[in-house]
């Protein structure tokens, strides 16, 4: 899920959908470089974005006029314990609705650090899931 904003409303921290497309797909990004240029004689203002993958990694730029509909991603942040770690997959139990899910992906900070019982904060951020931060 997404919602349409202004690409000039953003600035370094927000998260968008690179790349850009009229259809709410593509990867949910953080960014981490915003420089606007000013107006020219002959056209609007430029907003030149780099944004980082949430769950890749990888930088995508983007450069557009400042008054650009794009895509916002809606990140539902949640608590969980953890109930197994078997290689590469932990097993999570949501704190709210005591569901179990399987994350795959963890985030580098974090890596090597879960243990069985501790509380975590995951992400699902477009039918995605990842452990962010371990919350004490």
């Amino acid at each position: 899920m997404s919602k349409p904003s202004d690409l000039g409303s953003l600035k370094i921290g927000s998260y968008i959908l690179l790349p850009h497309t009229d259809q709410p797909s593509g990867e949910p990004c953080r960014i981490v470089e915003y420089d606007t240029s000013k107006p020219g004689k002959h056209g609007a203002a430029k907003a030149r974005i780099v944004g980082e993958g949430i769950f890749d990694g990888q930088k995508r730029p983007l450069v557009g006029p400042v008054s650009m509909q794009i895509h916002v991603p809606m990140i539902n942040k949640k608590v969980g314990q953890i109930i197994s770690i078997n290689g590469d997959t932990v097993q999570v139990m949501d704190s709210e609705s005591f569901e179990t899910i399987d994350v795959g992906l963890i985030d580098d900070e974090v890596k090597g650090k879960l243990e069985n019982g501790q509380n975590v904060e995951y992400w699902v951020v477009m039918d995605k899931t990842k452990i962010m931060r371990i919350k004490s």
